[in-house]
């Protein structure tokens, strides 16, 4: 996996601090190191350091040098191939001085290029990155290229499994940035100060929010006032620009001190986003086609992964129980490789928070080759998914910057309750609309009482080394979410499972001290979690329940109002996020960063 924030701009002004300020936005792509490189027509700088843009600007700042220019390209690394190092981070310099690039994704045949290619020059770094500028260079002298042709030519001898997100700069044309697009999110921005390139429009929000997306195989000339776009035949296209309406501000903590808590807080705020768009008192509004296609199907397929699979995991009983509709749950990497017999008329919804997710992209496209139709759900309008999609709806959620997702999950677990209840028609007989306003309230009130949490957090996992959430029911699934938030942010070693599971094997791993969390708010079966919950505490284990109101008993710890039942991961995995978020703060950990992590997984 590659995951790489970019930045460009070519402009009439100096660009170096929306560079900097553009790529401290998207950090969350990846933090290992990070440069850039600049270039004012009669002089060019490169600069390049381990760590986050923090350490880049301290550098640009201690080197002495007037760092200006009115073209560059910039880069937060997040290291696969090669370790984390100087040499390692973009942008990479080829070999004759003169060309500069950056680039998010895999060249899955980059030792190959190099035998073929590359024997007589000297490779300054371990990634397949570096590969692609100097092959650039190669076909520029030797075959008497275009920087254009030398390019193209670059990308036909990659693999076709690669992913590329590349931006080229030539110190013989020094306003124009170069970009190609495959697998890897890339767009082209338009402002009257110039033009911007970027990897996620949240990077550049401060200079435009006016954006062309690339499709896979485009390429793009970026000058600070014209901008040319050719198909992978070369043919000269046009595209229309579409609209970003997001605040800047919104892609900024404020006064949080990391975004996770930001997110977790904004919970109940997306759930009334949704509501105003999607489901009021007169009804709901979605699309006709959309409904009548799931209506028609005979059995749906939720394809996703990480956090957007424990949503469809919670969606899929409401697709059920409520639609009559029978609905599977697969990770999209598994599908991609081995797709399951499929029924007479499947209908696809694809949970994805970028839009970009790599595997799923996989799906969408063998699906799409069947003649299959499907639904994205995503926070991301125009992203990948959403294109290639048969229909699209928005999670609006707002930006979400922190690695471990919050608010992605609750949003596409409410919309997959308005879809489920659309669809379900006179099978129902409760008022979501009510409902959902109610559980945003309920979510408020959650977030206001963060102290009890912390205590909880500090009590129960301050010197945890594994820890267990366990459920059945819906419940099952969000003790799945739960533990993967807690074990990506505060390295805790957590497993979420179905509580009937702890007989067949798991109970050999509770010992005295160890934290059990159990989430109780299904009315058939909370008897029987109580039994297994006493089953850990036979052993040894640290027990913390979280239960609904009127299943709960003096001696529970975290007690959340009543809810419709299938509606009940809204509310019962907020309690889990904080505890997660506190137990990494208190280890002094970077919240927002988990280490060998990143936000959007691009490539597979």
């Amino acid at each position: 996996m590659f995951y790489c924030g970019i930045v460009g701009f070519t402009g009439v002004n100096q660009v170096l601090p929306q560079l900097l300020d553009g790529l401290q936005k998207l950090e969350y792509r990846g933090y290992d190191s990070a440069g850039v490189y600049l270039n004012n027509g009669d002089q060019d700088y490169l600069e390049k350091v381990t760590g986050g843009v923090d350490n880049l600007r301290a550098a640009l700042t201690q080197d002495g040098q007037d760092f200006a220019g009115t073209a560059g390209i910039a880069h937060t690394r997040w290291a696969t191939h090669g370790g984390v190092s100087v040499e390692n981070a973009h942008p990479h310099l080829s070999a004759d001085g003169r060309f500069y690039l950056v680039h998010n994704g895999v060249i899955e045949n980059y030792k190959e290029l190099t035998e073929e290619y590359l024997q007589g020059v000297e490779l300054k770094s371990e990634t397949d990155s570096e590969v692609a500028v100097q092959l650039i260079s190669k076909f520029v002298s030797e075959n008497h290229l275009s920087t254009f042709d030398a390019l193209r030519m670059m990308i036909s001898k990659l693999d076709q499994n690669s992913a590329y997100g590349f931006l080229l700069m030539d110190r013989q044309a020094p306003d124009l940035i170069y970009v190609a697009k495959n697998k890897s999110p890339m767009l082209v921005g338009l402002s009257e100060q110039g033009n911007v390139v970027t990897s996620d429009a949240v990077g550049m929000l401060e200079v435009t929010h006016d954006f062309i997306e690339l499709h896979d195989g485009d390429i793009a000339v970026v000058g600070k006032d014209k901008i040319d776009f050719f198909d992978k035949n070369a043919v000269q296209f046009t595209r229309e620009p579409f609209h970003v309406d997001i605040d800047a501000s919104e892609a900024d903590k404020g006064t949080y001190p990391f975004y996770m808590l930001k997110e977790i807080d904004e919970q109940a705020i997306v759930i009334r986003h949704l509501l105003d768009r999607y489901l009021d008192e007169n009804g709901v509004h979605i699309g006709g086609a959309i409904l009548d296609e799931i209506k028609a199907a005979d059995r749906l397929y939720i394809i996703a992964a990480g956090t957007s699979y424990h949503a469809g995991l919670a969606g899929a009983r409401m697709f059920e129980q409520w639609a009559g509709i029978p609905t599977e749950v697969h990770i999209s990497s598994e599908f991609a490789y081995e797709q399951p017999l499929l029924s007479a008329k499947p209908f696809f919804i694809f949970l994805t928070q970028s839009g970009e997710t790599a595997d799923s992209r996989e799906v969408l496209q063998n699906i799409n080759e069947q003649g299959y139709h499907s639904l994205t759900l995503t926070n991301v309008e125009k992203s990948t998914l959403w294109r290639e999609a048969t229909y699209a709806l928005p999670l609006l959620a707002g930006p979400e910057i922190a690695v471990a997702s919050t608010k992605a999950y609750v949003a596409q677990v409410a919309l997959e309750a308005i879809i489920a209840y659309a669809v379900a028609g006179d099978r129902v007989d409760f008022n979501l609309h009510k409902d959902l306003s109610e559980i945003a309230v309920d979510i408020q009130a959650i977030v206001d009482d963060k102290a009890t949490l912390e205590k909880a957090a500090a009590d129960f996992l301050g010197d945890a080394k594994n820890a267990f959430y366990i459920g059945r029911g819906v419940d099952s699934s969000v003790s799945l979410e739960a533990a993967l938030k807690l074990k990506e942010i505060s390295y805790v070693q957590a497993e979420g499972f179905a509580a009937g599971e702890l007989k067949h094997g798991t109970l050999a791993l509770i010992e005295e001290g160890t934290p059990v969390f159990a989430i109780i708010s299904q009315s058939k079966t909370a008897g029987l979690v109580r039994g297994n919950v006493s089953e850990t505490t036979a052993r040894g284990s640290k027990t913390y329940t979280i239960v609904t109101k009127s299943l709960a008993k003096a001696d529970d710890d975290y007690i959340l109002p009543d809810v419709n039942e299938l509606l009940s991961p809204l509310l019962t995995v907020v309690p889990t996020q904080l505890l997660a978020y506190y137990a990494s703060l208190q280890r002094g950990l970077n919240v927002d960063r988990p280490r060998n992590l990143a936000k959007s997984v691009t490539v597979q």
